[in-house]
């Protein structure tokens, strides 16, 4: 089965407009992912035309400013009468939307996350760099579990040595220490977030050093904050890990790096903050 998709959302103004964040940036990263999956894929203006016509058409459904948004999912499918491990006959790019509010359960409490020891979300020369559904499957078996035990999400380690950070089901991280950012490389085994690329500049904008480096497990011991990135969740902070039956805790509240940067993120988003990287695309 080949199949990928991106995800975005539309936000509404106070004048009614709405602004779509980074289109540009979904196309491109869906193109490169049908190249590794072998599937043709439509061009950026096909994608960045196909998300303006759907948020248009589902307008109506856009909540109101500040009360959610509506979220955008692009698809790219194989199908076609044949069997067999091979690229497919035909293909299909199709967009939908829905209105949505938190991604997670506890709204924008912080979360508290799970280390995963044993089962592994992507392993290197596969596709964990690639939006591709069958990147998500191998996730459900730790993430039920996991939030059986009344956690948010699951934090896994890479495949090779189970000792370095990789990513949530599906939301990037990063750690701070002092006024050092860091987080996991997107070189392969980790998807390379839209929300993730922009909250770095964003960082470097407000002063912060930003490393993109190998992350020991361990470190999360000396971190002063964690949180994570992506379209669904923002800018996410994290509570807690537990990790091997300990749990650390991190620094939240107003006076965090992690409300710094989310706050901006979702001004840019929603136009409150002057768009000076030409990131957002009004849609009337």
């Amino acid at each position: 089965m080949q199949g990928i998709f991106e995800g975005m959302k539309a936000h509404r103004k106070e004048d009614g407009s709405l602004l779509l964040f980074r289109p540009d940036q979904h196309a491109i990263r869906m193109k490169i992912g049908a190249e590794r999956m072998c599937m043709p894929s439509p061009s950026i203006d096909q994608f960045v035309d196909a998300v303006k016509q759907t948020v248009v058409a589902n307008k109506r459904w856009a909540p109101p400013p500040r009360k959610g948004s509506l979220y955008i999912r692009p698809m790219l499918i194989g199908s076609g009468s044949a069997l067999g491990v091979h690229p497919a006959p035909e293909y299909m790019f199709f967009t939908y939307a829905s209105p949505v509010g938190n991604y997670f359960k506890q709204g924008k409490a912080p979360l508290n996350l799970y280390v995963e020891e044993e089962l592994i979300r992507a392993a290197p020369g596969g596709v964990g760099g690639v939006k591709s559904i069958s990147n998500y499957g191998p996730v459900m078996k730790a993430l039920v579990d996991a939030k059986r035990q009344g956690f948010s999400d699951v934090l896994y380690l890479d495949s090779v040595n189970k000792k370095y950070l990789e990513e949530l089901s599906a939301a990037n991280i990063f750690i701070l220490k002092g006024n050092v950012i860091s987080t996991p490389p997107a070189s392969g085994t980790i998807l390379p977030g839209i929300t993730r690329k922009s909250v770095i500049d964003i960082a470097q904008d407000l002063g912060y050093q930003v490393e993109e480096r190998a992350i020991s497990v361990d470190e999360l011991r000396e971190a002063d904050e964690v949180f994570c990135t992506g379209t669904a969740v923002g800018v996410a902070s994290v509570g807690s890990v537990t990790y091997q039956g300990r749990r650390i805790e991190f620094k939240v509240g107003a006076n965090s790096a992690c409300q710094a940067l989310g706050s901006t993120l979702v001004g840019i988003q929603t136009g409150l903050i002057e768009d000076d990287k030409d990131w957002v695309l009004k849609i009337a």
